[in-house]
């Protein structure tokens, strides 16, 4: 869908209030074929830290891969465990940016970062054998954590970077030792992320030492403008709740009492100015725990990308909600820490909404904003030819269409456009 509508006698057919309620709908994400249903490609990297080939899951926002739209620059997910994982976070982003005109996070670009051996690359620190958790085989194999960090720091981010539309701001999501990771990330490599997100991290590591140095290096630590949201599951036995568990000293309670810990913790350590979130699962294993835990991370990291229009707003929409839109733009900017447009085809929208109402000078304007935020769209040109073939200024609207075509031949509407004007 290049944009809400394409020809002005559809236009000036919309008389329907539904119109206004609907404009910022865009579809769903998952690219589709006629046989297959897409949500990523599989991409590899040869890593000469780890002296291996990594593998790479990557899910691109629907806007990118629209062929007409701007190229514009996302987000990025860094997720752990991609095989377990996957699909259900790309699910929740595209439900929470895209699906049904929903603003509760940015479109996103999502890195799925698959395991070789996770024992290893999970593991911060070595640890001995602490039974049952930490058997021989994986005392043998932990402590890889800081070459996996760098592995993240200086090959597989900026790889991301270089071949993807990827902007400066990046979340980090780990479950379990991905968890644990995350939070070893946000301790002592704070810079590589801009939001942390730890699923019911394994904070007993290693008998609770790593656990102890965490909160050593953390206090007195300067967090702003870092995000953090951790979920703790319920892993106790039915004899067992939230309260009664902290006096409890058995090996088989030390995971959530960990986690407890580190969670009062970061409840005291209000100097530290983190963005902090928590919830506990009381209904929720260590394995269900993933997929409510992201939604609610998401929610909560990216509060401030929510647009708040009211039904008044969309169905009288002018300049002054417009103007609303723009502070609202200013505010993502200011929390994503680079410059951030009005989206394209949010502008283009309420472009046509403006030219069906004949407010020729909003639509005007609108049209003009999208060339100069996005001079590189064929889309963008397109619909200001439109808006001249409105206002019969028949030179303008063919100069714009003669600019689709030299941006992109494949436009065959433009085409046909262009074909009756000349």
């Amino acid at each position: 869908m290049i944009k809400i509508m394409n020809s002005i006698p559809d236009i000036l057919k919309v008389k329907s209030v539904l119109f206004c309620f609907f404009i910022m709908i865009t579809g769903f994400g998952f690219a589709q074929s006629k046989t297959k249903i897409e949500i990523g490609t599989i991409d590899s990297i040869s890593s000469k830290i780890l002296n291996e080939k990594r593998k790479i899951w990557i899910h691109l926002p629907k806007s990118a891969q629209n062929k007409g739209f701007a190229k514009q620059k996302y987000p990025v997910v860094y997720l752990l465990d991609a095989e377990g994982h996957f699909s259900s976070v790309v699910g929740i982003i595209e439900e929470l940016s895209e699906v049904n005109g929903n603003t509760n996070c940015p479109e996103m670009i999502v890195v799925g970062i698959t395991n070789t051996n996770r024992n290893r690359d999970l593991t911060p620190t070595h640890s001995e054998i602490d039974l049952p958790f930490v058997p021989k085989q994986l005392s043998e194999q932990s402590g890889g954590g800081e070459k996996f960090v760098e592995f993240l720091e200086k090959e597989l981010i900026p790889y991301v970077d270089s071949k993807y539309p990827a902007s400066p701001y990046k979340t980090l999501i780990g479950h379990s030792f991905g968890g644990l990771t995350t939070i070893n990330i946000l301790t002592n490599h704070t810079h590589l992320f801009n939001s942390y997100v730890a699923i019911d991290p394994s904070m007993w590591w290693d008998h609770q030492k790593f656990l102890a140095e965490t909160t050593k290096k953390l206090t007195g630590k300067n967090l702003s403008n870092i995000s953090l949201f951790m979920a703790a599951a319920n892993t106790m036995d039915d004899n067992m709740n939230i309260v009664k568990v902290r006096k409890d000293t058995t090996v088989f309670t030390r995971h959530i009492r960990s986690i407890l810990d580190l969670n009062d913790f970061f409840n005291k350590n209000k100097n530290s100015h983190l963005n902090y979130g928590y919830q506990y699962y009381k209904d929720d294993s260590h394995g269900s725990i993933p997929l409510i835990a992201t939604y609610d991370a998401i929610r909560f990291i990216f509060q401030f990308n929510q647009l708040k229009l009211s039904i008044p707003d969309q169905v009288n929409f002018n300049k002054a909600v417009f103007t609303k839109i723009e502070k609202h733009f200013d505010n993502v900017s200011k929390h994503l820490g680079y410059k951030v447009n009005v989206p394209e085809n949010l502008v283009n929208a309420y472009g046509y909404q403006s030219l069906g109402k004949k407010d020729m000078d909003l639509a005007g304007y609108l049209f003009q904003l999208n060339v100069t935020n996005y001079p590189q769209s064929p889309n963008v040109y397109d619909s200001l030819g439109d808006f001249y073939e409105a206002n019969a200024d028949k030179k303008n609207a063919i100069a714009n269409y003669e600019k689709v075509l030299s941006l992109d031949k494949d436009f065959p509407e433009t085409k046909t456009k262009l074909n009756k004007l000349k």
